[in-house]
């Protein structure tokens, strides 16, 4: 049964949510936690089909949208959303395979960001996570639902007028909008001596799936990063959830990496701080480090070393981000060599090498 009473009254300029699930319980629970951080859950919906009612009676911030129930489940809830009640939606998906699929499918129909409910016992751990739960939903908000449309990866590419020359290394960080971002980026990069390592913040049963779905959508070879992988020209790796990956070696052109198990000193896991501070230790060809949009500070440090280090650096604009969190951070450090709109075309051959030495330089936004 839908809710639209505001009950549970927010604080001033906290978000206005609607959950949608088809578990009383889960809805419950999650309107507890959002309550009990001061967001204010203005309705709740059993299914897909109840969610368009209250949504459009309600006109919330935010959305929680369950990826599967009964009747219409969230995947064509999103799509009708998009078209008759335009809200930022976060998808909250199993812990599984199966979830990721339609998960990756509710992003690409406008989906802003998604949740994965932790594996087990699932109040125990939802309760465990509330705070990230909390602070994805604030994160979403911000979106802007008309700019869907420009997220999703074009079919078409620029691939034609990026200038590649290798040996190079791209080492690129993105969380909340990152998927789409990550995807645009590396399906406008023609096939070139040129090696990708990608850290997108997702969980583990998320992070091959989404390796296989950049390696239909580019002329890469991307797969989920294993523990001793290695790759050369043409190949990229996307980190594995759960773990951190850092770059063991580099030779002729080939590197080598190695899973490193979180020990909780970074908030979040994969962390590219992890990743950006051992290519700028382990690279010595031209190297190249990209911010795009997420959420927090992760990547900042990582971004400051490779600058250190002689590495060409990129953030991606404010206007062109879901979240200008990690980019911000980035440029602030005042490692950050340009701020540029989301386009594969900044990522050139002008990688430094590192034996041209470290350079100052203030970040231009």
């Amino acid at each position: 049964m839908s809710r639209t009473t505001d009950r549970r009254g927010g604080q001033g300029g906290s978000p206005r949510v609607v959950v949608v699930d088809d578990s009383p319980f889960m809805r419950g629970l999650i309107s507890d936690l959002l309550s009990d951080a001061g967001v204010a859950v203005v309705g709740e919906a059993g299914d897909g089909e109840e969610s368009l009612s209250v949504v459009a009676e309600t006109r919330p911030d935010v959305v929680t949208m369950d990826v599967e129930m009964p009747g219409m489940g969230g995947l064509e809830a999103v799509e009708r959303l998009m078209e008759e009640t335009p809200t930022p939606v976060l998808m909250l998906s199993a812990h599984t395979d199966e979830g990721a699929a339609v998960t990756f499918e509710a992003l690409d129909h406008g989906a802003v960001d998604f949740f994965a409910k932790p594996g087990g016992e699932v109040s125990t751990g939802v309760s465990r996570e509330s705070d990230r739960l909390v602070d994805a939903v604030r994160s979403v908000e911000r979106d802007d639902p008309s700019s869907a449309a420009s997220r999703r990866p074009d079919s078409g590419s620029d691939a034609d007028s990026v200038d590649v020359d290798g040996p190079l290394t791209v080492v690129i960080a993105a969380s909340t909008g990152g998927p789409n971002a990550v995807e645009r980026v590396l399906s406008a990069l023609p096939m070139a001596d040129c090696r990708v390592v990608i850290v997108q913040h997702m969980p583990e049963a998320f992070t091959s799936r989404f390796a296989n779905r950049l390696d239909e959508a580019s002329a890469y070879d991307v797969r989920e990063a294993s523990d001793g992988a290695r790759i050369g020209a043409g190949e990229a790796l996307v980190a594995r959830g759960g773990s951190h990956t850092l770059i063991d070696s580099y030779r002729s052109g080939r590197l080598r990496v190695k899973l490193d198990a979180d020990d909780d000193s970074h908030i979040v896991t994969p962390a590219a701080d992890v990743t950006m501070r051992s290519a700028a230790e382990a690279i010595d060809d031209p190297l190249v480090g990209v911010v795009l949009t997420g959420m927090g500070s992760d990547a900042a440090e990582g971004i400051r070393a490779m600058a250190d280090a002689g590495a060409r650096t990129l953030a991606q604009s404010e206007g062109t981000c879901v979240i200008y969190g990690m980019p911000k951070r980035a440029v602030e450090t005042g490692g950050v060599d340009e701020v540029h709109d989301l386009d594969a075309r900044r990522v050139r051959r002008r990688g430094r090498r590192r034996d041209h030495g470290p350079e100052q330089r203030p970040a231009r936004p």
